[in-house]
């Protein structure tokens, strides 16, 4: 892949995704702008002094058309997940806010990440960011929505509720929607993307799906990654009473997730979230070495030696 050096404005730079996208980039040549309300949470991390930052709220039209003033492409990756009431307001009016204030700085690309999904009704949460990617692909702008199950990394929401899950619980009862097929993708497959994206053909405004070679259950992904972590076997007993809402709470009691994240977390369980194309891989060219299996990426996460 050839990259040729951009400006790149970055949204969302402290949450897991974001902190980790900054130094690919940079890796990768690019001059790069964070848009953030506090400078101040920036100064630990080792990038900090080769970015330019604008102190903004991603909410304020005027923030934003500063922010992305003589920018190139911006990276949108915002969304709540703290489960306060209105979510799906405040989250459409923010995409609507970043999409005119690109059109109009003359933005070339919106990157956003969002969430793999089936066709039909979706939880609140998956339906938001759907919702959102659509605001960015009907906007002015060419846009490239990348849609990601279960992302594998420590630190990731979904790896972490995973791995409480799998360590605190020998034998557990399980909503039956445990046994749905899911594709999780590493954490560095889906920096290989967000950073591909850049490459895409100017006039390319899609959704791309993206996601490891595994097709697995949830059953099976605790049940493997104990396996790899040295835990021993777990028992997953599923039962037909566990809604969403009460999965969540169960979530909230047995592990440190707050039931708050652990609600759109286990929201999106709900569905069958596979991969229904693979076409990015054409377009900007797989990670290198090929996309990493799970039973790898969790190796990767549990030792924290990534090569």
């Amino acid at each position: 892949m050839t990259t040729e050096p951009r400006t790149i404005l970055v949204t969302g730079v402290t949450g897991y995704l974001g902190s980790r996208l900054v130094p690919r980039l940079l890796e990768d040549g690019h001059r790069v702008r964070a848009l953030t309300r506090d400078a101040s949470k920036l100064a630990d991390h080792e990038w900090r002094d080769r970015i330019e930052v604008v102190e903004g709220d991603a909410s304020s039209y005027d923030d934003l058309r500063r922010a992305l003033d003589g920018v190139d492409a911006g990276y949108y990756l915002l969304h709540s997940m703290d489960g306060r009431p209105g979510f799906e307001q405040r989250d459409r009016e923010m995409a609507g806010t970043f999409a005119r204030a690109a059109e109009d700085a003359g933005v070339g690309r919106i990157v956003y990440m969002s969430g793999l999904h089936p066709e039909g009704e979706l939880s609140a949460h998956l339906a938001s960011r759907v919702e959102v990617g659509d605001i960015f692909l009907r906007s002015g702008v060419p846009a490239a929505v990348l849609q990601a199950a279960v992302i594998l990394g420590p630190g990731s929401a979904s790896y972490e509720m995973l791995r409480h899950l799998t360590r605190r619980l020998p034998v557990m009862l399980a909503p039956k929607w445990l046994d749905n097929r899911i594709q999780p993708i590493a954490v560095n497959d889906v920096l290989h993307y967000l950073a591909g994206a850049l490459d895409l053909p100017e006039d390319t405004n899609r959704t791309f799906d993206v996601g490891g070679p595994d097709v697995l259950t949830y059953r099976e992904m605790i049940q493997r990654f104990a396996q790899v972590a040295g835990f021993g076997r777990r028992l997953v007993v599923t039962v037909p009473v566990l809604t969403p809402g009460l999965a969540s709470l169960w979530v909230g009691l047995v592990t440190p997730i707050p039931s708050g994240l652990a609600r759109p977390l286990v929201g999106s369980l709900v569905h069958e979230v596979v991969c229904r194309e693979h076409d990015l891989d054409e377009l900007v060219g797989p990670p290198p070495g090929g996309a990493r299996g799970y039973d790898e990426s969790i190796a990767v996460a549990v030792t924290g030696n990534d090569p």
